[in-house]
């Protein structure tokens, strides 16, 4: 039996859910309701004002998952964006086949954050930047604000110059990495072309991408013929050695993109579900889970597929310290020629894959959270070519600054990856905050024993991108003043975090009081 005060606060709940259809039309939102794919067309679902049940979810149907796949393929994305897929080949160059289990774990924490950041969006119908919006106060969500956008603009640059490196290869070098920087920009249009026509047209051709990066890194991986023993060894037997660490914190770092958190939580949102029954969240959920898997299970095959081509080709040579995205290829074509296709032309087009869908999916990310957080009522298409610009324009400067520089654009690499590792503790902390706040959750808040996991996760990712931070720091500055406008910045940072924290945990205390048995 219920306690008065649980019994209330589920009430209080229960009316703001039941109040969000009207607020639909005063505030920005993710997804209207003409926009979303219905999922079933009973009038059981769509009696959208029906008390809640505790029935089962319905059992399960293959044209179900199919209605629900797609926003876990869009997420997977950033799994497999340039970032990554330099990770991927710089740790099987320096450190062979050794990371390949750590990849794998890191892939499996990446599945349980995404997983709760759609969890929120289905449970509340609002993703993660409209609750930050709502639930912190206005200084505290500007800040949060500041850093998802720096995070965006980091992970945007390097995938659009990605893109553009991947132009000039496939160009035979005729097109310089300005003018790649330039093309790849108007895949705004495209996205923007594709969302007119429809959620499902937009989740199609992320599809095809996706497809592109499998079958191009899969003919990389059949035309270097990998060791089969030697990969599962590396998936099942842990192994990390002292020259390896860099590699290894770069493999686990990219994991974990902040954009992407806040991205999947409105995604899910893409579909039409009753989420005053409990069922139909808890079927949403199941769908999604296996979905989302699905998709995270691709990325790491084809993540597998890159590491191992260049730990076949070039792990324990003098060139591997000195192979990222720009001559990788060339590296390829040198010492494998053409067996069945010209290599550096197969690399070309998945990296040109890569990158024309993560910086797709970057302008998506970018709507949400600048919608989410300001609650700015604009068009889509104004949203979208604002989100671009804040990518472009630093991206073009980059391109004329280290057009012919390879060691140069590493630096850049580094520092871009930098400055996003300092954003990831501004997604994570705030998400798991919110799945395990019953004012927010209600009945669906995350129960005691995933929290733990999921704080446990939290902390080693940020341990993992706070040493990036700090050995980059340590690396790079010179001079004491410099030292001095750090150490006060990584003040105020350390600062922040520990609000975040000791919010997330009073706010805990707070719901543990209001109900002893959590869900």
């Amino acid at each position: 039996m219920q306690s008065p005060a649980m019994a209330s606060r589920e009430n209080q709940v229960q009316e703001r859910l039941l109040a969000a259809p009207e607020v639909q039309s005063e505030e920005e939102r993710a997804y209207y309701s003409d926009e979303k794919v219905i999922i079933s067309v009973s009038d059981d679902d769509d009696d959208f004002g029906a008390a809640e049940d505790d029935s089962p979810a319905p059992p399960f149907s293959w044209r179900k998952l199919w209605r629900f796949t797609g926003p876990g393929f869009l997420m997977c994305i950033a799994f497999l964006d340039p970032g990554n897929l330099e990770g991927d080949l710089q740790a099987g160059a320096i450190a062979g086949y050794s990371l390949l289990w750590l990849l794998l774990w890191a892939t499996a924490m990446g599945l349980l954050i995404q997983l709760l950041s759609a969890l929120l969006g289905v449970a509340t119908g609002r993703h993660l930047a409209e609750l930050c919006r709502e639930e912190y106060p206005r200084w505290a969500g500007i800040v949060l604000w500041l850093m998802a956008e720096l995070a965006l603009i980091g992970a945007d640059i390097q995938e659009v110059i990605g893109s553009a490196i991947a132009i000039r290869i496939l160009s035979g070098g005729v097109i310089p990495l300005w003018a790649g920087v330039v093309i790849t920009a108007l895949d705004c249009f495209i996205f923007l072309f594709l969302e007119n026509y429809g959620v499902r047209k937009l989740e199609a051709f992320f599809g095809v991408l996706i497809a592109t990066m499998a079958i191009s890194f899969g003919i990389m991986f059949g035309e270097t013929t990998p060791s089969g023993k030697d990969l599962l060894i590396g998936v099942l037997v842990p192994k990390l050695g002292s020259k390896t660490i860099k590699q290894a914190v770069g493999v686990v770092g990219c994991v974990i993109m902040p954009h992407n958190v806040f991205l999947h939580s409105a995604l899910v949102q893409s579909r039409k579900i009753n989420t005053k029954r409990r069922s139909r969240v808890r079927e949403a959920m199941r769908y999604y889970s296996i979905e989302s898997a699905a998709a995270l299970a691709i990325s790491f095959v084809i993540n597998v597929f890159v590491t191992t081509v260049f730990a076949k080709s070039f792990y324990g040579t003098e060139k591997a310290a000195g192979i990222g995205l720009e001559n990788a290829g060339q590296f390829l074509q040198d010492k494998y020629g053409a067996t069945l296709f010209p290599i550096l032309y197969i690399w070309g087009l998945g990296l040109l894959a890569s990158g024309q869908s993560s910086t797709i999916t970057g302008t998506y990310a970018g709507q949400f959270i600048m919608g989410g957080f300001l609650n700015l009522r604009v068009k889509k298409w104004v949203r979208a070519l604002i989100t671009r610009s804040f990518a472009v324009v630093p991206a073009i400067i980059v391109a004329l600054s280290f057009n012919s520089s390879g060691s140069a654009m590493d630096s850049l690499n580094e520092s871009l990856n930098v400055l996003q590792s300092i954003q990831v503790p501004f997604a994570l902390i705030p998400l798991i905050t919110l799945v395990s706040s019953e004012q927010v959750m209600g009945f669906f808040r995350i129960g005691t024993k995933l929290k733990i996991v999921a704080w446990l996760v939290a902390a080693f990712l940020i341990a993992i991108n706070g040493y990036l931070l700090m050995d980059y720091f340590v690396s790079e500055l010179r001079g004491a003043l410099l030292g001095a406008i750090v150490g006060s910045f990584l003040t105020i940072y350390v600062a922040f975090v520990i609000y975040l924290i000791n919010r997330g945990t009073s706010l805990s205390i707070f719901c543990n009081k209001s109900s002893n048995s959590p869900l």
